[in-house]
């Protein structure tokens, strides 16, 4: 399955992962310094738990830290793509909740990451548009600039994932 739709002329992310809120925090499995250079962002131990929508060999995390992988494409999603976007999104309010710290990372960390830290805000009580603003300013501009899943959140993963389940065939 694809994941990764290439070169939507999106520049790369200038930090491998940044703090969204307290404990929260989006990123992707590359970045460019401010001198032009590619790194990859490899995870250690940084994090308590960290959820991965996108899976290189050799990014981490280190096998000591809880991983939780569901690769998904960044474009529309089944529903039940949606529904684990939705559980997973409450896994990691749960895990901030308890004082634990928390990546979520997909290819470069702007959309599939996006949706799901978008949707764990609203499950801390956040409203979806402070949501979406507050990821646009901590980790780029760029982030969400899938405006299919914006419409998700604005319309609510519970609506989104009932009318996917209408397009798909009987």
């Amino acid at each position: 399955m694809k994941t990764r739709q290439r070169d939507r002329g999106v520049p790369d992310p200038d930090a491998p992962w940044n703090e969204i809120t307290t404990g929260l925090w989006m990123g992707g499995h590359h970045w460019t310094d401010a001198l032009g250079d590619g790194h990859a962002a490899v995870v250690g131990t940084e994090f308590g738990l960290v959820i991965s929508l996108f899976s290189r060999p050799g990014h981490g995390p280190d096998p000591r830290v809880e991983h939780l992988l569901a690769e998904m494409p960044d474009r529309p999603l089944t529903a039940g793509q949606i529904h684990t976007v939705q559980q997973l999104a409450r896994t990691a309010a749960q895990a901030v909740r308890a004082g634990r710290t928390v990546l979520v990372r997909c290819h470069s960390g702007y959309n599939r990451s996006g949706l799901v830290v978008a949707q764990a805000l609203i499950e801390l009580g956040w409203e979806t548009t402070t949501a979406v603003e507050t990821i646009r300013k901590k980790r780029s501009p760029m982030a969400l600039n899938n405006r299919i899943f914006e419409e998700y959140l604005t319309t609510g993963l519970d609506v989104a994932q009932l009318l996917s389940s209408l397009d798909t065939p009987a």
